[in-house]
């Protein structure tokens, strides 16, 4: 006989994450599933679907979906779970607040932190190499400006001290 495992149902988790969203709009959701029908990820893969993301988020599952090897980091960030949400629960909100719950965690994939080391260093997603360059020339665009990325760095230390807008 296969040994059940305990689930844990943790109120103060999905209070902690109303707190990061600015209201309990969670609680709302009803779990009709419009948020899966035209996410690009769900599409292409098994692993991510935002409606089973909002049922842990909704009974406090904070173990079931607070990893760095989860489908929460799998989220493309499109915005279609925002427009087609028909209670404005606003399920992408509830998947960003749980990655950055999640990364002051320490929490977070070895990818994401090398693109985010990547981002301050340069201000860019991408890091642009001689190729980059070359194909670039290729098809005629002109050649990337440098970027000044500490002004980036300057807005992310304020935010970290608490020093931004609210």
């Amino acid at each position: 006989m296969k040994e059940k495992k305990r689930v844990r149902i943790s109120h103060d988790f999905r209070e902690q994450l109303g707190l990061v969203l600015e209201g309990d709009g969670v609680n709302y959701c009803y779990q009709c599933g419009a948020c899966v029908g035209d996410c690009p990820t769900a599409r292409f893969s098994e692993d991510f679907n935002p409606r089973t993301i909002m049922q842990s988020v909704l009974y406090g599952l904070k173990e079931e979906i607070a990893s760095d090897t989860l489908p929460v980091w799998m989220c493309s960030n499109c915005f279609t779970c925002f427009d087609r949400c028909p209670q404005e629960v606003k399920p992408i909100e509830v998947i960003i607040a749980l990655k950055n719950l999640m990364a002051s965690e320490g929490i977070v994939p070895k990818g994401v932190e090398a693109a985010a080391a990547g981002i301050l260093k340069t201000g860019r997603s991408a890091i642009v190499s001689n190729t980059t360059v070359r194909r670039r020339e290729e098809l005629g665009l002109p050649p990337l400006e440098e970027l000044d990325a500490g002004e980036l760095r300057t807005l992310l230390d304020a935010d970290a001290n608490g020093e931004g807008e609210k």
